[in-house]
C-alpha cells in the first residue's frame, strides 16, 4: 500500500507531485521542494556542528540555547518541502511552480488570506521546534 493511500479524498499524499498552486495546500513546486529540502539539510547540519563545538570548548549549558536557530531554519526547510508549500511565498502572496527565482502573485484576497494562515503554522511549528530542540540541548548532561 502506497503512503498516497492515507491521504484524503481529492488531496494527494505527501510524496506527490503538485503541479497547481492550490491556497493554503501548495505553492511550490519541484525545484522550490528541492532548494526547501536543500536548507533543512544545512540547518540541521549547522546545529549538530554547533552543538559540538560548544559541547568541545566548554560552552556553558545555557549557550548551548543557541542551537535553536538553525534547527529552527531546518525544521522550516524540511516541513516546506513536505508540505510543499513556502511560508515566504505564502506571507507575500506569490507562488512558483517554475525554476527557482521566478513567482506568480496570487490575486484572491481569499487565497492570499489561507496562504498566509498556512504561512504562520509553518513558522510556529519551525519555531516549537527549534526551541524544544534547544531547550534538550542545555539539558543534555554534558
Amino acid at each position: 500500500m502506497s503512503l498516497s493511500a492515507f491521504a484524503a479524498p481529492g488531496v494527494p499524499g505527501p510524496l506527490a507531485i503538485d503541479t497547481d498552486y492550490r491556497p493554503g495546500v501548495c505553492n511550490i513546486g519541484p525545484a522550490e521542494i528541492a532548494a526547501r529540502r536543500r536548507t533543512g539539510h544545512v540547518g540541521v547540519i549547522v546545529a549538530i556542528v554547533l552543538l559540538v563545538i560548544l559541547v568541545a570548548i566548554g560552552a556553558p549549558p545555557l549557550a548551548r540555547l543557541l542551537v535553536a536557530l538553525p534547527v529552527a531554519i531546518g525544521a522550516s526547510g524540511y516541513l516546506q518541502a513536505y508540505l510543499k508549500f513556502c511560508a515566504g511565498f505564502g506571507a507575500r502572496g506569490v507562488f512558483n511552480f517554475g525554476d527557482l527565482g521566478t513567482t506568480d502573485r496570487v490575486d484572491d484576497a481569499g487565497a492570499r488570506s489561507a496562504d498566509r494562515r498556512r504561512a504562520y503554522q509553518i513558522s510556529l511549528a519551525s519555531f516549537a521546534i527549534g526551541l524544544a530542540v534547544g531547550i534538550v540541548a542545555v539539558l543534555l548532561p554534558v
